[in-house]
């Protein structure tokens, strides 16, 4: 449709250029043409021309004046379809992707068959999983251009992903009518897969095998062809059939467990002799694999049991296979399994360290053999928490091997788990130092410095296999190296610095952002590549992208970050101020504040030698003509600033919605909603997040904290309330609550599980919030802790013990903590989190790993 206000030929020629150097990233050209028509008395309001000088400065990275010659463009010329278009490309180059469809949509108004609108439209529909629009704008496309084959693709796809399955058959099956087939044409087979995919969902199994064997001949990817048949096979209740077939498969990959596991199905078995019937068969036709020898350990008891462990664990011994326990590791759960392995295990350290023979009357053994047993006893023993007795087994071995890598790793893991995170750094730096060039060694050394808060130290550590010239923090950043990143943020958390830590867990939050926005990049490809199956696959992660434990980890540190800023808000700007200074002598203060200034200095220069570096680099880096931005510039992280927001509990809900949308199955969500919303005041918010989390946990100690505190907040404000609010939740909390008083609901959840620590210590928590007097009764349920307490683990002692230090039992004697303390370290003998140092504290503050959210601090604190 022609313009409102269209050129004469000689700018009209101009023009044409602009949008050819706009194609080719002629930036610079395109506006020497714009200025061309500008420059012209008659056309110096051009709307079209102002909207593409606008796009092409955008380019440049001159975003306000794009934004003004876009608006201004439109107002001059409101009927046009480019001006419309431009400014909808510039709204989705800022990632506004709702604005940017309304101006697609403007766009059609004066250009309804305009194909590049449509296809833009489209792929922000289909980013947005605004799946009805995708499919009304698909049809237009294909209405447009039936010839093209993403034209059917796409149309077929949206009725697909609307789960209407029946007429995306439809369509593909017509659009395979009109294609030709060549030998070994992957994308024609990988159409043929996709329709399978799509009558499989459907429901219409019988259809599906027909179609597996009408065009069998068609279909490139094998194994796909195989698992997909077998799967059907099984759906359809023909065992037969998938029995050959899983045979058939488990000859190609002996090591895929969910290939017996269909075999299995296929053969009906269920009790443990067809079991060890069947696995015993498969061992003798595949001797070297170990799946068939693994898999049965679960089903199998007794002296079957203790027959097949011993084949597998002396055949990995004499081999000398270092993850040979992760073979067994799965049947731990079962007392009686534990007992023979340890049995079968101790007999083979036995019997090689007097005869150097892993069973009597069998060949001698090489010193080799010996050592991995140790090594696997010393496992063994560290599963079952006998910490001291593993440390013997490795400590010997390393004692008489020196060198091997192994051994320092597992004694590093070792002091891990009995919560002696500097002797496991140790170990780690000296696994690492015997092999420089191991990137696993040194990413788990870096992991355990941060675990130790010594975040400088790993990256260090780390900056070996970053990029050469550049900071190592900004580099993993880069690499969106994220298990760096979430435990750098815990490390920066247990150190009191907030700010840090926030930056850590932002940038997470935009390495997710990123991935969802890397999607345009495929809506196109896929299509024209024809990888529909995996295409689907991505679309389906998207959408539950963020239920990803790197962001569940970062999401749930940063709500408690917010939180603790919320009670607590930093109001010094010198954070050095804020150090603990009141356990410390004139001499320790001063000395203190000397290191201070020290750290200071010492920051200061390498920040310098740093911008140096970076400021040499840039004057070396040729500049490039055109710089073409890919998206809108993000706003920097400044520690300073994000330590001190303005509302603490709105950014804590940006995190929050993404943990109720996509991780709503657990616990830890719904409690840290219910701590934001107990901060916010909102009632019913409140009801529901304790709803949700006694749908996925009842008994969860948190979440009795945040019954107990709900129970009296509206005890407290029932006669302030709406009757119709008070009647909503009287009606939905009578479900939930066996009484409306929570000092008998925390009586009965303390009586229900007096033999848990955990439960133990959130009621005692309770008891003291509900009843101030009841101070001496709270602190005896949690101090009486010894080997037969349940679930007393270093995590949970660790944060009770900077409970009682914070004051949130109530002023407590330092004799009473430090009972506590070495009642805690009677439980926990390695744990430096419970011996003392001089001054009274801890010998290592804050080294442990974050604890559980069953004992997060509230506001009744």
């Amino acid at each position: 449709m022609p313009t409102s206000c269209p050129l004469p030929p000689k700018e009209s020629t101009l023009f044409k250029r602009i949008l050819k150097c706009y194609e080719q990233k002629q930036y610079k050209n395109g506006l020497k043409f714009a200025k061309q028509i500008l420059t012209n008395p008659k056309f110096t309001e051009h709307g079209e021309t102002l909207a593409m000088k606008g796009l092409t400065l955008n380019c440049l990275g001159r975003k306000e004046e794009a934004y003004d010659f876009v608006r201004r463009g439109l107002r001059n010329d409101l009927r046009s379809h480019v001006c419309w278009h431009v400014y909808g490309l510039l709204q989705r180059s800022d990632r506004k992707y709702d604005e940017a469809i309304k101006c697609y949509r403007n766009a059609l108004k004066w250009d309804k068959d305009n194909l590049q609108i449509l296809r833009d439209l489209s792929l922000l529909q289909i980013q947005m999983r605004d799946l009805e629009g995708y499919r009304d704008t698909r049809y237009q496309l294909l209405v447009l251009r039936p010839g093209q084959r993403a034209s059917w693709i796409g149309y077929a796809m949206s009725y697909h992903l609307l789960k209407q399955f029946d007429m995306a058959w439809k369509i593909l099956d017509e659009f395979r009518k009109t294609q030709t087939v060549k030998p070994f044409d992957y994308e024609h087979s990988e159409l043929l897969l996709y329709q399978n995919m799509v009558l499989r969902e459907a429901g219409r199994y019988q259809e599906a095998l027909d179609h597996l064997k009408n065009y069998d001949i068609q279909m490139v990817d094998r194994v796909a062809v195989l698992e997909t048949r077998g799967n059907i096979l099984l759906k359809l209740g023909q065992n037969k059939d998938a029995e050959i077939l899983y045979r058939e498969l488990i000859d190609r990959n002996p090591e895929n467990w969910s290939y017996y596991d269909g075999l299995e199905k296929a053969l009906c078995v269920k009790t443990s002799q067809d079991r060890m019937k069947l696995y015993t068969e498969l061992a003798e036709k595949y001797p070297r694999p170990i799946a068939p020898k693994k898999l049965p350990l679960v089903s199998v008891s007794g002296d079957i049991f203790r027959s097949l462990a011993d084949k597998l664990l002396t055949q990995g011994l004499k081999k000398g296979v270092p993850p040979l326990f992760v073979n067994i590791r799965h049947v731990y759960t079962d007392p009686e399994k534990v007992k023979i392995l340890e049995e079968l295990i101790t007999g083979y350290v036995k019997s090689l360290e007097s005869d150097e023979v892993l069973s009597p009357g069998g060949e001698k053994e090489p010193p080799s053999t010996k050592l991995w047993a140790h090594y696997l006893l010393a496992q063994h023993y560290d599963q079952l928490g006998q910490v001291k007795m593993a440390l013997e087994h490795i400590d010997q071995q390393i004692e008489q091997t020196p060198t091997l890598i192994e051994l320092h790793v597992f004694r590093g893991k070792l002091y891990k788990h009995a919560g002696d995170i500097q002797e496991a750094v140790r170990s780690l730096d000296e696994a690492q130092s015997l092999d420089t060039a191991d990137r696993y060694i040194n990413s788990k050394c870096a992991k355990y410095m941060l675990r130790a808060n010594m975040v400088k130290e790993a990256e260090e550590m780390c900056s070996k296999f970053t990029r050469e010239g550049a900071v190592a923090m900004e580099n993993l950043n880069e690499m969106q190296c994220m298990w760096f990143q979430t435990e750098c943020a815990a490390a920066f958390k247990r150190s009191g610095k907030w700010g840090e830590a926030l930056k850590k867990c932002h940038e997470i939050d935009r390495h997710f952002y990123e991935i969802i926005e890397d999607q345009f990049d495929f809506h196109t490809y896929c299509m024209r590549k024809m990888t529909l199956r995996a295409y689907i696959g991505l679309l389906r992660l998207e959408e539950t992208l963020r239920s990803h434990p790197f962001y569940f980890k970062a999401a749930k540190l940063a709500i408690n970050i917010y939180l603790e800023l919320y009670d607590h808000p930093l109001t010094d700007s010198n954070r050095d101020e804020q150090a603990d200074t009141e356990n410390l002598t004139n001499a320790e203060l001063k000395k203190l504040r000397n290191k201070q200034r020290k750290a200071q200095k010492k920051a200061a220069k390498e920040k310098e030698r740093q911008k140096a570096e970076a400021d040499k680099k840039e004057q070396n880096k040729p500049k490039p003509q055109d710089v073409e931005l890919d998206g809108p510039k993000e706003e920097e992280l400044i520690p300073e600033r994000l330590e001190k927001p303005e509302k603490p509990l709105e950014e804590a809900i940006k995190f929050l919605k993404h943990l109720q949308l996509m991780a709503n199955q657990k616990i830890e969500t719904h409690c840290l909603s219910f701590e934001v919303y107990f901060r916010k005041g909102k009632l019913l918010l409140m009801l529901k997040a304790i709803k949700r989390g006694y749908a996925v946990e009842p008994n969860h100690p948190h979440l009795h904290t945040c019954i107990v505190r709900f129970i009296k907040l509206v005890n407290e404000k029932r006669n302030e309330l709406d009757v119709s609010l008070m009647k909503v939740i009287d009606h939905q909390t009578s479900v939930i609550f066996t009484s409306n008083d929570p000092l008998l609901v925390n009586e009965e959840f303390l009586k229900a599980n007096s033999l848990s620590y955990p439960h133990v210590a959130a009621a005692a928590k309770m008891m003291l919030h509900l009843d101030s007097s009841s101070q001496k009764r709270a602190l005896n349920k949690i101090m009486t802790i010894d080997s037969s307490t349940k679930d007393a683990s270093i995590e949970v002692c660790s944060q009770l013990l900077e409970s009682l230090r914070r004051g949130e039992f109530g002023k407590v004697s330092a004799e009473d903590i430090e009972a506590y303390q070495v009642n805690c370290h009677n439980l926990h003998p390695y744990a430096t989190a419970f011996i003392s140092s001089p001054n009274g504290n801890s010998a290592y503050t804050n080294t442990t790993t974050e604890a559980p959210p069953l004992l997060e601090n509230g506001t009744d604190s």
